[in-house]
């Protein structure tokens, strides 16, 4: 590599990347790095600390990089802007000590250590060694964690109980899954007979000290960690809230026009969904009771096995729909998986993305709640948001452009309403292109879009503490709690009582986070506007979103920028 001083900044933020994989074996094994297989981070607080000299570092040699010749090109200068902006919000987060109270019900250091091993490669028995040797890590990155929590408890830096309460249920559940054995012995259980016994041995032994690990942590949440937090706030208030707005948004958003955003989207959506609800279910007086006549005499799909070859068919026809009229997709882009999320995952889908080389493809992950019937209506746009056109796409076309981009660019330096908006775009696509034409497939897609207007609303009207408008049909001059944010939800989603409860919980643990799906929507449809605008009867859709998608992270603040210039 060339000296740090002639180093451009896309040199800069790939010499960042490969900083953080030492530091950070998760990152690697996201990206595919074979050496990271067998290792977990250093969770305690001077691993944290050593994450924020390397940023700290790092945003140094930027400010000398942004000096040379050829810095202010559009793709330097993209990635350049990137960089500093994620760094500089990560380091707030970093200085405000928020990862000596990050307990949450999917957002941990915890939940990040669990989920590596499904995404950690099993083909070999190379591979299984290095399992085993990272599953020897798991007490070591547990113990790191709980020092952490253990300096915020000391600090008065607290974890809010609802989250505290709903994770000891999940450690509870990891270490017992019902067959007197937890989750991560189950894991081990899966290798293949051909490996030699003595690997076998390991690997047991490996997942028993990981299961052990699991139990002492939840022991000591429930018997130190709760106690103590008992009776804190569950919310964050608005500094902290708008620093984690930052960090998951990209942007310095104005809160209050936001929060009114998402009520105008809450009644234009309420219009459209009694529209579609009368087609389901004619007379049937809200759209809820329309949707709940879908969970019992809806298209549905019977077995974990069968909804999950299903949704592969999904994603695989709107491949074949989309890729050469609004689309251009490279053959490895065309590839995803269907995959079940292992059992104690929080209840949302989720995606995974590829790794750099696409030898793990990317993958959308069904947490199936103990249930074996599956509603269509609740999964198609879900589908076309967690897989094609949604975050599939975006994430796999960055894999694939990476060389133009940089590494960072298109793999950790994502900013989660740039990603989420698309996704929720992608949705939006899909009704505009008339693939949701059905009424109980629109009818869910509506259900979908209405709950993402609805985290808007709660989340900061709960962390805020704001008064519920006049015209609201709900509690109307109240103000948000966490309780009335629960009810609000449930009553206006068609989906289950545990859903939204674990919804909230998240939405308390990531303040933030959950209003980027409906603002990054908008950042998207503007950018596609003005777009338009510019080009007139020349604009071609399919050009622009594959220029869009090339274009690697970006937050809002520079979204709305970059793809009104395409």
């Amino acid at each position: 590599m060339s000296d740090t001083n002639s180093q451009l900044p896309r040199q800069v933020a790939d010499a960042y990347v490969d900083a953080l994989v030492a530091l950070d074996p998760l990152t690697g094994t996201y990206l595919g790095v074979k050496e990271s297989s067998g290792k977990l981070p250093d969770t305690s607080p001077a691993g944290q600390e050593a994450v924020a000299r390397l940023a700290r570092e790092t945003l140094t040699k930027l400010d000398e990089a942004e000096r040379l010749p050829g810095a202010d090109s559009d793709i330097e200068r993209r990635c350049a802007r990137l960089l500093r902006e994620r760094l500089t919000a990560e380091l707030a987060v970093h200085e405000a000590d928020e990862g000596l109270r990050a307990v949450s019900n999917i957002h941990s250091p915890v939940h990040s250590v669990r989920e590596i091993f499904t995404l950690t490669p099993t083909a070999t028995e190379e591979d299984w060694a290095a399992v085993a040797e990272r599953l020897r890590a798991v007490p070591d990155a547990l113990a790191g964690y709980r020092e952490s929590l253990a300096l915020g408890l000391e600090r008065k830096l607290y974890g809010g109980p609802r989250p505290a309460a709903t994770f000891i249920g999940q450690l509870t559940e990891w270490a017992d899954t019902g067959a007197g054995r937890g989750w991560f012995e189950d894991f081990a259980a899966e290798r293949p007979e051909s490996l030699p016994a003595s690997l076998g041995e390991e690997l047991d032994a490996a997942a028993r000290g990981a299961t052990a690990a699991v139990l002492g942590l939840r022991d000591w949440m429930r018997d130190v960690y709760a106690p103590t937090v008992e009776g804190a706030p569950n919310t964050v208030g608005r500094e902290r809230y708008a620093r984690w707005v930052r960090y998951f948004n990209g942007t310095d958003l104005d809160l209050d026009e936001a929060y009114a955003y998402g009520w105008s989207e809450f009644h234009r959506l309420l219009g459209e969904m009694r529209q579609e609800a009368e087609k389901v279910l004619p007379g049937a007086g809200t759209p809820w009771v329309a949707l709940a006549h879908l969970d019992e005499h809806g298209t549905h799909i019977e077995g974990v096995e069968e909804v999950r070859l299903w949704l592969q068919g999904l994603m695989d026809e709107a491949i074949e729909a989309l890729d050469g009229t609004h689309f251009e997709l490279a053959e490895r882009v065309r590839r995803v998986e269907s995959r079940i999320a292992p059992a104690g995952s929080a209840a949302a889908p989720y995606y995974s993305a590829p790794s750099a080389d696409f030898s793990r493809p990317g993958q959308t992950w069904l947490p199936t709640m103990g249930q074996t019937r599956f509603p269509v209506y609740d999964l198609v746009s879900t589908w076309y948001h967690e897989g094609v056109p949604g975050h599939h796409l975006q994430l796999a076309q960055w894999a694939h452009v990476a060389e133009d981009l940089s590494r960072y660019q298109a793999t950790i330096g994502g900013v989660s309403a740039n990603m989420e908006g698309w996704a929720l775009y992608a949705e939006r696509l899909m009704d505009e292109l008339g693939f949701l034409t059905d009424p109980e497939r629109r009818l869910g897609y509506l259900d979908a879009q209405m709950m993402r207007a609805a985290r808007v609303i709660v989340d900061i009207g709960m962390h805020l503490e704001l008064d519920i408008p006049a015209d609201s049909p709900f509690h109307p001059g109240e103000r948000w709690t966490p309780e009335l944010a629960q009810e609000f939800f449930g009553a206006h989603s068609s989906r289950p009582a545990d859903f939204v409860e674990s919804e909230l919980t998240r939405y308390l643990s990531m303040p933030g986070q959950a209003i980027g799906y409906k603002l990054g929507e908008r950042a998207w449809l503007l950018g596609r506007e003005n777009a338009r605008k510019r080009h007139g009867d020349a604009f071609d859709a399919k050009a622009w979103h594959m220029a869009a998608l090339s274009q690697g992270a970006l937050g809002l603040d520079d979204l709305v920028d970059e793809l009104s210039r395409l």
